[in-house]
């Protein structure tokens, strides 16, 4: 009689006939007197035991069937349709098919694990593509106080691109595992590789933010407040605004006013259109014309711009202009080449060495000579205190300063050392100075003179040169003068002295 094979569920399986072999499942199913079944049973069990262990899965699987994949070392199910792993993940090079949600999947090609949403997979980490790593990490990174910092860094193929931190500090770079290439100094805020801080907050590499941004601190480098805008706010400018083109700018909506350089060094205000330029200043709330200028001529500017007045000053008492040079004065003049004194027009004379012509104006010669028989006057006292005649120095040299001819063929004279013989004192007020128009400082010669001394001095004490220009009471070859008064202060100070230089 025939044994019929039923499932857990009470679903039959199938039928074995007396004295057969039933082969439907990977087991072997033994009908009734069939000889030789002992081998046939053993084998059964011995596959149950160890659960069809295998590279292979067993062909004739049933739902429910376990199979142990030898060569992925995992613990496998059948499902009525595939395989399932019972535990870890699905391994495989490419995505597995028929996987629940929750379900994990090992990507062997690029070593990362992936979870399954019911429709898609999402990667779990880690974020690494193929063997650089690309990922957003969270860190902590040493600075120069040794204190740790909090950041997080976003790396693409091991390559570190930019840095999130919320405080500003520089990266102890000199251990070689806290140290991040192309940063050394991290901003509050996001700081792009290769803005280091000797770049002064600009990138020197290609990193860039990319996209529109709505606002900017810098351009190119230089302050948002360095710039002119068409449109209102401030018009004050802390630092130089400089326009380096000879071109120049034009202003106005017909480009009426240009403001530019020609031959390379001439300086340029052109009314591009119109034939009228206008100097205007603002006088208690009242705007002024001072000058109008159009081709032909140079006009004074209307006083007022409502009444209409013309009278404006050119130069005023105490700034005056030096040579004003014309074909023909119209109007009053205090100057002629006369002088009225009493009643009578005195001319100038230029007169010889001790001589003088009388009821004249005393003039200078070709030379710069003035010539007279007898000045009168007072003449014996001065408002300073020293005879001073100018010298070159290499940079402008303190008040004070004692000096001593120099070797060097561009100055005259240096600030004097113990082994020079001193010549003078860098004067502050000299009573009288010679070679007045020549190039260089005011030396004080003699008379008396502040000068620049270290260390504790007496009145009627010597001073000499010392050091830089600086003297003390030291004796050295660089005699100076005598101190005029008492300054026991260690520090360098100005002393009066009378000079004996």
């Amino acid at each position: 009689m025939a044994y019929t094979i039923d499932r857990y569920n009470n679903v039959t399986l199938t039928t074995v006939e007396d004295g057969t072999i039933d082969q439907t499942t990977d087991l072997k199913l033994v009908g009734k007197n069939y000889a030789g079944y002992g081998e046939i049973q053993n084998e059964n069990f011995v596959f149950l035991l160890e659960n069809f262990a295998g590279g292979n899965a067993p062909p004739k699987a049933i739902s429910g069937q376990v199979w142990f994949d030898s060569n992925n070392s995992k613990l496998k199910f059948y499902d009525g349709s595939q395989w399932r792993t019972t535990g870890g993940a699905e391994i495989s090079a490419t995505a597995p098919s028929g996987l629940s949600i929750g379900d994990f999947w090992w990507d062997t090609s690029n070593e990362q694990l992936y979870a399954y949403n019911g429709s898609d997979f999402v990667l779990v980490g880690p974020q690494d593509a193929g063997e650089g790593i690309t990922q957003m990490q969270s860190r902590t990174v040493r600075d120069t106080t040794d204190t740790a910092r909090s950041v997080i860094v976003a790396t693409v193929n091991d390559e570190v691109i930019f840095v999130i931190s919320g405080q500003e500090f520089t990266i102890d770079s000199s251990d070689a595992e806290n140290a991040i290439a192309g940063f050394d100094v991290v901003r509050q805020g996001v700081t792009l590789k290769n803005t280091i801080d000797a770049t002064g907050g600009v990138t020197s590499g290609d990193q860039r933010f990319w996209g529109t941004a709505s606002n900017a601190l810098k351009l190119n480098g230089i302050d948002a407040s360095n710039y002119i805008t068409t449109g209102g706010g401030s018009t004050d400018f802390t630092e130089l605004v400089n326009f380096q083109n000879d071109a120049g700018i034009a202003i106005g909506l017909g480009l009426d006013l240009k403001l530019f350089v020609e031959n390379d060094n001439e300086g340029v205000i052109l009314n591009n259109v119109g034939d009228t330029l206008k100097f205007r200043a603002k006088q208690t709330g009242t705007n002024f014309n001072i000058i109008e200028m159009s081709p032909g001529s140079v006009l004074p500017g209307r006083n007022n711009l409502d009444t209409g007045v013309n009278s404006v000053n050119i130069g005023a008492s105490g700034s005056e202009f030096n040579n004003v040079y014309a074909t023909t004065f119209t109007g009053t003049a205090t100057q002629a080449s006369a002088l009225v004194v009493g009643g009578s027009a005195r001319s100038g004379n230029v007169g010889s060495a001790g001589t003088g012509t009388p009821s004249t104006v005393a003039v200078r010669d070709s030379s710069g000579n003035l010539n007279a028989v007898l000045f009168q006057g007072t003449a014996t006292s001065a408002r300073y205190a020293d005879l001073a005649e100018k010298y070159t120095t290499s940079e402008e040299l303190p008040v004070g300063t004692a000096v001593a001819v120099c070797v060097h063929e561009d100055h005259e004279v240096e600030p004097a050392v113990s082994s020079q013989m001193c010549i003078g004192v860098v004067s502050a007020e000299p009573a009288y100075l010679m070679n007045s128009d020549a190039d260089g400082q005011a030396i004080g010669l003699k008379g008396r003179v502040p000068v620049r001394v270290k260390g504790p001095v007496n009145k009627g004490q010597a001073v000499y040169a010392w050091n830089d220009g600086v003297c003390s009471s030291v004796a050295t070859t660089g005699l100076v003068g005598i101190a005029l008064e008492t300054n026991t202060d260690d520090s360098e100070k100005l002393v009066e002295c009378v000079l004996k230089v």
